[in-house]
């Protein structure tokens, strides 16, 4: 029997990685990350991270408060925090979800979006009820597009203004799996 997606904080294990929940011991390397203008600046400003300013009352606040709207994993490589990884926008009815990523910019370009992406969509179709899995992404965020493409994204809308909390809507591009 496939598992309802929102009953338990997943562990994911690849060949590199692990996502898994994040702990106290976690908030060096996330507040590392919520710091860093450029590893926000292709991204909305409302994420769940950047909710409190003290980074342990966000891990404190996220299984409760925060996995009402999505499940934030932590990305591990060799036990180091690299970023992180996110389910969010559950649709039950249409069996849809939306995923995300975040990483250090210190992880960029090490196959690490890819390889974590790919293990929550393994997890999504093989272990949920999941049938349709979206990404958005700002337009100017190409290396985004290439994780997309990669793990079998397909382009479905390009340039969609939205709200991602910035004083003019951004310029987002759909993707779909």
């Amino acid at each position: 029997m496939k598992k309802k997606l929102f009953s338990e904080v997943p562990e994911l294990r690849g060949s590199t990685l692990l996502l898994r929940g994040l702990t106290q011991a976690d908030a060096g390397g996330l507040r590392e990350q919520v710091c860093s203008d450029r590893v926000y600046r292709y991204l909305p400003t409302f994420l769940f991270e950047r909710k409190y300013p003290d980074v342990s009352e966000v891990i404190r606040r996220l299984y409760d408060e925060g996995f009402a709207e999505s499940i934030i994993l932590g990305v591990f490589r060799d036990g180091a925090f690299c970023g992180l990884a996110e389910m969010y926008g559950f649709k039950a009815p249409i069996h849809k979800v939306s995923v995300g990523y975040r990483l250090l910019e210190r992880c960029w370009g090490r196959g690490i979006a890819s390889e974590a992406l790919g293990m929550m969509i393994d997890y999504l179709c093989g272990e949920t009820d999941i049938e349709i899995i979206t990404a958005s992404t700002m337009v100017e965020n190409r290396a985004s597009a290439r994780v997309l493409t990669k793990n079998g994204f397909s382009l479905v809308v390009r340039g969609a203004e939205e709200d991602w909390g910035y004083p003019q809507p951004t310029a987002a591009d759909k993707w779909i799996r």
